[in-house]
């Protein structure tokens, strides 16, 4: 969604911030799971979380920007706020196998 949603955007540098965010979350998810060790793969859901929180941060200023409009912004920020509580019960599930 957010490539089609940025593919004619002219500010080059927040477009790529939010790609690169939104790729992030992904690619820590699944380095993490490839780890050795329940601890690895916990360390790289934090970094996925993290990079959600970048992702919503750089929404907002998206937003503000008049870069992204309202209504979508609001939808992709829902939409990454349950990405982040998704990930924080994979992580509690990982707790309870410690």
């Amino acid at each position: 969604m957010l490539f089609e949603l940025l593919e004619n955007d002219k500010h080059f540098g927040l477009k790529d911030q939010i790609l690169r965010s939104a790729v992030s979350i992904v690619s820590n998810i699944a380095e993490g799971s490839e780890r050795d060790s329940i601890a690895d793969f916990n360390r790289f859901l934090s970094y996925a979380k993290g990079s959600a929180a970048e992702l919503r941060t750089q929404i907002y200023i998206a937003c503000k920007a008049e870069i992204i409009d309202e209504i979508k912004a609001k939808e992709i920020i829902e939409e990454v706020k349950s990405i982040s509580k998704m990930i924080q019960s994979l992580q509690n599930s990982l707790k309870v196998k410690k």
